[in-house]
């Protein structure tokens, strides 16, 4: 089977990619490497079956011509992290928005199956926990620039939902929900790699706000079965599937369970929200749980690995990370 992954050079995307190659399929890579790492892909970078290309998802005639020559295709390319949609707000936007249609077309166009990654964000506001696949979206403010998100990637599954019903289209949106471990960058506010960064150097733990806050941290490697299971299971096409753990811990809990793990001497330090971002706009949620029923009913998945050892993994890779910077 030949695949197209976006984003393929990516944290999550690089994992996939990875896991398709060692199942004997073959992979073209899209990444424009804005957050993706070319050092991602170093362990297959000489495999016979991997292709890498620059480019971007919004280049219409490159994803035309990458889809045809795919018989599946796996988009995971998006502007991703609090800090990178803060910070970089109309091209973020335009990213998850005219790539994700350019990516629907061409698989529409050709008849290729396609597995979009949607995220957790969706769910927004709403209170109801655990979030499962048919609750309401409750968005902030247009004002609040951090659910621009939340807005582009919901809007992004109604245009997937839209080519399914109109033209059958074989899609499968998936929710992932703090997806997390070796290879996450912590540069654009990803919590767990952030903490075990300044873990291993000893620094504070920057906690935002009173860091009650709770979510669900699921393992990469759970995450890559999970997204194989759903490519691999013809009756997914056509839903939305949560893909998360269920193990919930407060983010003070997160940054305690770091600090224990890695023997470090850090200290926590709580930051208002307003000093963590000056330039206004953000805003949090108090939980974030999914229900992953629908996941297990289609495809028998379940979670194997756990927060502790998730922890483990990720302070594992930010050494060598660390190394490798070193050198």
């Amino acid at each position: 089977m030949r695949y197209l992954i976006t984003g393929g050079a990516g944290f999550i995307g690089s994992h996939v990619t990875e896991a398709l190659l060692a199942r004997g399929d073959s992979v073209a890579v899209l990444d424009d490497f804005s957050t993706g790492r070319r050092s991602n892909l170093a362990a297959v970078a000489s495999h016979a079956k991997l292709r890498v290309v620059e480019g971007s998802v919004v280049d219409g005639a490159l994803v035309r011509s990458m889809v045809a020559e795919a018989d599946h295709v796996v988009h995971l390319a998006a502007a991703v992290g609090v800090r990178k949609i803060m910070s970089e707000r109309v091209s973020g936007i335009r990213t998850n928005v005219e790539g994700s249609e350019t990516v629907l077309a061409a698989c529409a166009a050709h008849g290729r199956p396609l597995f979009f990654a949607s995220t957790s964000e969706v769910y927004g506001k709403n209170a109801k926990v655990p979030f499962s696949e048919d609750d309401d979206s409750v968005l902030g403010a247009s004002s609040l620039h951090r659910w621009s998100y939340a807005c582009a990637k919901l809007l992004d599954e109604f245009l997937a939902l839209a080519w399914f019903h109109e033209s059958r289209l074989p899609v499968t949106v998936a929710r992932f929900f703090n997806v997390t471990g070796p290879r996450q960058c912590p540069d654009y506010g990803m919590v767990l790699p952030r903490f075990c960064h300044a873990a291993l150097a000893g620094s504070a733990l920057e906690v935002h706000g009173t860091g009650n806050q709770s979510r669900c941290f699921l393992h990469v490697d759970d995450c890559v079965r999970a997204v194989l299971a759903l490519v691999d299971t013809p009756v997914a096409v056509g839903q939305v599937v949560n893909i998360g753990s269920d193990e919930e811990v407060s983010i003070r809990g997160l940054a305690e369970r770091v600090i224990a793990l890695s023997n470090s001497g850090s200290t926590i330090h709580a930051v208002p929200y307003a000093a963590a971002f000056p330039e206004g706009g953000f805003e949090d949620m108090l939980r974030r749980v999914p229900d992953t029923r629908r996941l297990s009913r289609l495809t028998g998945w379940k979670r194997e690995i756990d927060l502790d050892q998730t922890i483990r993994d990720a302070l594992r890779w930010a050494r060598e990370d660390n190394a490798a910077a070193a050198r």
